[in-house]
């Protein structure tokens, strides 16, 4: 007896691990190798390649495909239809080894707009919040607003979602920010 839920619609393939509570919706293929963490839920087609590793709590919205090289820390939040890369010179004619593709790290508690670009070989930081349809080209710093074409820091927001003012503390949870060299830290 399965501790998650799997849509019969959907196909898991063998080497799979999921964890407790877990729910995979309609249309969707989570293939060899994937580590799927405890109560995640995967909306309607979504794709988890070979290898994908994804932590607890996780919310993967309809239409996003997690490939080869991709990891998700615990409460990642991706957004519907959001894309993420893993090879920064694809050819068909040309296919690369596993082992050439660029891995994207997405840490703790970071949310994906709808629509948005995570481009391969990047780290998008804690609890960072991506706009819907930006295109992340670089690294994202730890509580980072990125918005735009090519995606831009345009502020902070807290660990709850809401957007920081200049005095860093957050109006909605109370919580409190200092600015640092490359960043902001919660005290």
């Amino acid at each position: 007896m399965r501790d998650y839920f799997v849509h019969p619609s959907s196909f898991v393939d063998n080497d799979v691990k999921i964890g407790i509570g877990t729910k995979i919706w309609y249309f969707c293929h989570i293939q060899s190798g994937a580590r799927i963490g405890k109560n995640c839920s995967m909306g309607q087609n979504v794709n988890i390649s070979n290898n994908v590793k994804i932590g607890d709590g996780c919310r993967i919205q309809n239409n996003v495909s997690l490939y080869e090289g991709v990891e998700l820390e615990d409460y990642v939040f991706c957004g519907p239809s959001c894309v993420f890369t893993n090879d920064l010179t694809p050819r068909a004619k040309y296919p690369k080894e596993h082992s050439e593709y660029k891995k994207t790290i997405v840490k703790e508690g970071a949310s994906i707009g709808a629509n948005a670009t995570i481009v391969c070989g990047h780290t998008i930081g804690k609890c960072a919040l991506i706009g819907a349809g930006a295109v992340v080209t670089c690294d994202v710093p730890d509580y980072a607003l990125m918005l735009g074409v090519p995606a831009q820091q345009k502020g902070w927001v807290c660990t709850c979602g809401e957007l920081l003012h200049e005095n860093l503390e957050c109006k909605k949870c109370g919580r409190k920010y200092k600015a640092r060299k490359n960043g902001i830290v919660s005290f």
